[in-house]
């Protein structure tokens, strides 16, 4: 008895210790973790999936206070309605949202309310994502589904809360109506998966597409928004489930405001390509003036470089040849300093051996002298290499044999690069160093299954770019050699045009884009390792 006693003293006695300590603890209380969940629907009045219906007002309570965001744009109702229902809360936060119908509703007609993402909570505006209110006048609930899956065309991860949409082809449909008129029926894929399953559907023929709904708008915009659809007509009911892949068009084209962005330099913006344009002078410029016209890497841009005059504005025409399409603009001049010429090395510490030394520059490079240029290694012995001007990307590009556990100097007198403006380089000196033939992996690929040739073989890292692609015409052993260690995705690009590029899609035209298939896992390449992969396609 007197050891039981003694448990219970010590045990209480740090019971209090502990709530002492727990009283006497100073500090700023937490918060707690931040509220990520949506709002749940508790109760409908009248019920959801009521038939008979005959209410002016429906009432939707929520476990928490909710807002109103865009409900305007967001809610899609089908069949549509004459007029918009007046919708409650705006502007404030309550725990329920009330509709009141504007309209005479039809008879033995099945309505569903999609609220899209208009419904969210009041501290941390997490949507109640898709919710839907459905009842029928009539006896019945029309209770026809569609399920399919979206991809995206060319990543291996499709984007979250894409919107799947169905439009009813009618007298009066165009495939036009996707980027005016919401759809007749919306839902979404899920956080964690790209099944879609729409439902409530009444028979018919439908458009059935898939959008990456930018604006949340419930609508189509080809600048911002990627895009998938099923080139067929859909004829419900139907049994068939559907794979929506998603791409991003090139957008139509158009020219924006040209604008000096140098003293020297003049920038036309434009959506589209450019391969067709031409820009042309209305202006009456000097015959002593110099003009070029290059591509800006990376942006839909086109440069108009000029020996700089005195002028006070200049007016270009833009002209797209391939759809004959004419634009006029007035450049007005601004105070702004003339260019210097910078190079930009892509690589300023280590080569492996498969890369490429080049230096980009910021002003179009006219010429080079290699004569000013010297290669050496770290023994001080002067090497042979091949430097060449690529113009189109603006680099000046070295080529040289590079050897296991060297360290290479290359130097660049002054006046060895000469831009359009005739400005030089300073002095240039650049340290570059190989590692060992064992710092690296071998990769070696087979390809079986349902094969069409050409393709495009890219091993990229784990966010997708480009490490190394092989083209290919015909089967053979894909060999990527001296690879850093690292893990790396593996993808086919089908080449059906045979242009090696990935050709995106059209909505209009009923284009679907190439196909790309990746192999299924990461593949993680080891230094001083030798890995083989079967990588099988199937239909």
């Amino acid at each position: 008895m007197g050891v039981f006693r003694r448990f219970l003293a010590i045990f209480f006695l740090l019971f209090l210790s502990l709530a002492l300590y727990q009283c006497a603890r100073r500090g700023s209380p937490s918060g707690g973790p931040k509220d990520t969940e949506p709002p749940v629907l508790i109760k409908a009045e009248p019920e959801n999936l009521s038939t008979n219906f005959t209410a002016t007002k429906i009432r939707l309570y929520f476990n928490e206070y909710i807002k109103l965001q865009d409900v305007q744009k967001q809610l899609i109702v089908s069949p549509p309605l004459k007029n918009q229902p007046e919708i409650s809360p705006l502007g404030g936060a309550a725990k329920y949202v009330e509709v009141i119908l504007k309209d005479t509703l039809r008879e033995n007609t099945t309505y569903t309310f999609n609220f899209g993402q208009s419904i969210v909570d009041n501290n941390e505006n997490n949507p109640s994502s898709y919710l839907t209110y459905v009842f029928s006048t009539g006896d019945y609930i029309d209770s026809l589904s569609l399920m399919g899956v979206v991809q995206d065309a060319f990543n291996k991860n499709t984007d979250e809360f894409i919107s799947v949409m169905l439009y009813e082809i009618d007298s009066t449909y165009t495939d036009s109506v996707i980027s005016i008129t919401p759809p007749n029926y919306i839902t979404n894929t899920q956080d964690s998966t790209t099944i879609f399953n729409l439902q409530n559907l009444k028979g018919g023929k439908y458009r059935l597409i898939a959008v990456k709904d930018e604006a949340k708008n419930n609508l189509y915009d080809p600048v911002i928004d990627k895009i998938g659809f099923v080139a067929d007509t859909i004829d419900l009911p139907t049994d068939s489930i559907y794979l929506l892949t998603l791409f991003r068009e090139i957008p139509k084209y158009s020219a924006s405001n040209p604008k000096f962005e140098a003293a020297n330099k003049i920038i036309f913006g434009y959506k589209g390509s450019f391969e067709n344009l031409v820009i042309n002078p209305i202006s009456a410029i000097p015959d002593t003036i110099q003009t070029l016209i290059a591509k800006e890497p990376e942006k839909d841009t086109l440069n108009y470089w000029f020996t700089p005059f005195e002028t006070d504005s200049l007016i270009f025409e833009v002209i797209n040849e391939r759809i004959q399409k004419r634009d006029t603009f007035t450049v007005k001049t601004r105070k702004l300093n003339q260019d210097t010429l910078l190079l930009t090395p892509n690589h300023t510490r280590v080569l492996t051996f498969y890369d490429t030394l080049a230096l980009a520059g910021n002003i179009p490079i006219r010429k080079i002298d290699t004569a000013k240029v010297s290669l050496i290694n770290k023994d001080s012995v002067a090497l042979p290499f091949k430097m060449k001007l690529d113009s189109l990307r603006n680099k000046v590009v070295f080529n040289f044999q590079k050897e296991p556990n060297q360290t290479y100097f290359i130097s660049i007198l002054p006046e060895a690069l000469t831009d359009f403006f005739n400005n030089t380089n300073d002095s240039l000196q650049y340290r570059l160093t190989t590692g060992s033939y064992a710092d690296y992996g071998n990769l070696r690929i087979r390809i079986e299954g349902a094969i069409t040739y050409p393709l495009l073989l890219q091993l990229t890292d784990t966010n997708g770019n480009i490490k190394r692609e092989i083209y290919a015409t015909e089967e053979e052993l894909f060999e990527f050699n001296l690879i850093p260690p690292a893990q790396y995705l593996l993808r086919i690009i089908f080449d059906a045009n045979a242009n090696k590029l990935w050709d995106t899609g059209n909505f209009l035209e009923k284009l679907q884009p190439e196909k790309v298939v990746y192999f299924p896992t990461e593949i993680e390449v080891r230094a001083n390792w030798e890995l083989e992969q079967v990588f099988t396609v199937s239909e």
